[in-house]
């Protein structure tokens, strides 16, 4: 073997461990930059893309809830589920099965997706019925939802002179149950 075949050897050698670096180092760096892009990915985007699925939300104070999702806002979702709607607190939910493996970014969104709680529940309070508010702790209040807060809601618990007035801060509800469709 002559001289120019070992130094052409020598050559291929090492742009073939200089390509082995490179490959090592670009999968390394798309696996961080993966890493990084997925840590922006949130609850809510991923809900987002799985509207219309069937899911399990685990509720604190409520157990598990199944159904089909069918909204999701900032802060919170509307799940139909066996005769009844739930508008699901995001802050309340400890475990979501059956989602999407997808993301739908938050900067996406319509502006009527980037509504709050505040606003699912005064639609709630608009159609004036009757519903069923879980807090995280697993109490329920039987309620007439009348006005929403900017942190809170205002139920009316009981009828006729019985009645009374409930305020229920945002942060202690995990989810707001309509009565029978």
């Amino acid at each position: 073997m002559g001289w120019e075949e070992q130094l052409f050897g020598l050559f291929d050698e090492l742009e073939r461990q200089a390509e082995e670096l490179f490959t090592e180092e670009r999968d390394l760096e798309l696996a961080d930059r993966s890493r990084a892009e997925y840590a922006q990915v949130t609850l809510a985007s991923r809900l987002m893309a799985s509207v219309d699925a069937e899911v399990a939300v685990e509720l604190l104070g409520v157990g598990q809830v199944r159904g089909t999702l069918r909204r999701v806002g900032a802060h919170w979702c509307l799940l139909a589920s066996l005769g009844h709607d739930w508008v699901l607190r995001t802050a309340a939910v400890s475990a979501v099965t059956g989602a999407s493996p997808r993301s739908f970014p938050e900067a996406a969104w319509s502006p009527v997706h980037q509504l709050g709680f505040g606003s699912a529940l005064r639609r709630v309070a608009e159609a004036g019925e009757r519903c069923v508010v879980h807090l995280v702790d697993g109490r329920r209040h039987d309620v007439c939802l009348t006005r929403v807060g900017a942190d809170f809601v205002e139920a009316r618990a009981g009828e006729g002179e019985g009645a009374r007035d409930v305020l229920l801060p945002f942060e202690v509800v995990a989810a707001v149950q309509s009565r029978e469709r």
